[in-house]
């Protein structure tokens, strides 16, 4: 693999890392009074301050898409990605860091299933590159349905006899809460990835794009917090356990890992850039024990066991069928690199005998 193929590959491990990063950095500032809304308006509005001069910086030269195109596309991603937030955040105040991680793996099963009915993936159930996807996709959800329903005992972390029973009646609504939440914004999610592909076809300034869909949300949850949400202290980003995951989340998760996600789904597609999800599995599990002190419990390493088995399924599908297209490519140039030598001379013979 050549240093320019495997760039989306390394880019997308990364931007694994950053998610599960941004994940506990929400947790952590939610934990110590920050709302909901009031965390994505301060990220996505820090964020957006972030993008503006690469933005100008790096589309200096490049003609400006079509205003309306471009304006319908900015506010079809600013809604679909409000509710990704929205959705996503009130999930993970419910739920573990691994428990997150395990159903956004669901991520990649939706994907699939949207990219077949918008027809930017191809369907073919005699061919065995479609079985290994579409089984992986079933696999992957069945894999979340196991991490959100099962949580079982505690194998990692603190975790005693004495408040197993409490525990279990206190917060087992809450983790089939946060969960029912994470699968919806894993749906969610899949159209956000769907939408960004159908509108960087028509619109690839991806930078741009991030910028207005940073400010978008920005304001958009600023406008919803200060009419449903009275309590103005939760605003302060004193202490530092609310400034510093806001940093955070405004470099690394709007302007590095939503704008490196848009570049590599209209470079690979929709289906290459969700397929990454599962490696934050393990990330998420760890960061979530050492830094949360989160308990990890077996149903959510059995569902990521599950979920990551239905991910390299998918994985292989999309191997063999890149491969097929590339050997079809190969030999189409083999064939006219031999036809087009005796063209010629039938051309040339022509030429001589008139």
């Amino acid at each position: 693999m050549g240093m320019e193929k495997a760039v989306p590959y390394v880019l997308m491990v990364i931007v694994q890392f950053a998610q599960v990063g941004l994940m506990i950095a929400g947790k952590v500032a939610m934990s110590n009074g920050m709302t909901t809304l009031t965390f994505i308006s301060y990220s996505n509005g820090l964020g957006s301050l972030v993008l503006l001069p690469f933005s100008i910086f790096i589309y200096r030269s490049i003609r400006p898409p079509l205003f309306f195109t471009f304006l319908c596309g900015f506010f079809l991603l600013g809604v679909i990605g409000f509710l990704v937030q929205i959705i996503g955040y009130t999930g993970i105040k419910f739920a573990s860091a691994s428990l997150s991680t395990s159903i956004l793996n669901l991520i990649p099963g939706f994907t699939f299933v949207l990219a077949v009915i918008f027809r930017l993936e191809k369907f073919n159930c005699r061919s065995k590159t479609t079985l290994a996807k579409s089984v992986g996709t079933v696999v992957s959800i069945t894999g979340a349905v196991v991490a959100t329903l099962y949580q079982g005992p505690s194998i990692l972390g603190p975790s005693s006899h004495s408040n197993a029973t409490f525990h279990t009646i206190t917060s087992s609504s809450a983790w089939i809460l946060g969960g029912f939440l994470l699968v919806i914004d894993s749906l969610v999610s899949a159209f956000f990835i769907i939408a960004q592909a159908l509108v960087l076809k028509k619109c690839p300034v991806e930078l741009v794009l991030m910028f207005f869909y940073s400010c978008f949300i920005a304001i958009a949850s600023a406008s919803v917090s200060l009419v449903v949400e009275k309590d103005l202290s939760s605003w302060s980003l004193r202490p530092k356990m609310r400034l510093i995951p806001v940093i955070y989340s405004a470099i690394f998760g709007n302007a590095f890992q939503v704008s490196i996600s848009m570049w590599c789904v209209r470079k690979r597609g929709p289906l290459f850039a969700s397929v990454f999800h599962p490696l934050g599995v393990i990330v998420a599990n760890a960061m979530g024990t050492v830094i949360l002190g989160e308990p990890l419990y077996l149903g959510s390493v059995l569902g990521s066991i599950i979920v990551v088995v239905g991910f390299y399924s998918v994985m292989w599908g999309k191997a063999k069928e890149a491969k097929t297209v590339e050997d079809g490519g190969a030999e189409i140039l083999e064939s006219n690199g031999k036809t087009t030598p005796l063209l010629q001379n039938n051309t040339e013979d022509g030429v001589v005998n008139a």
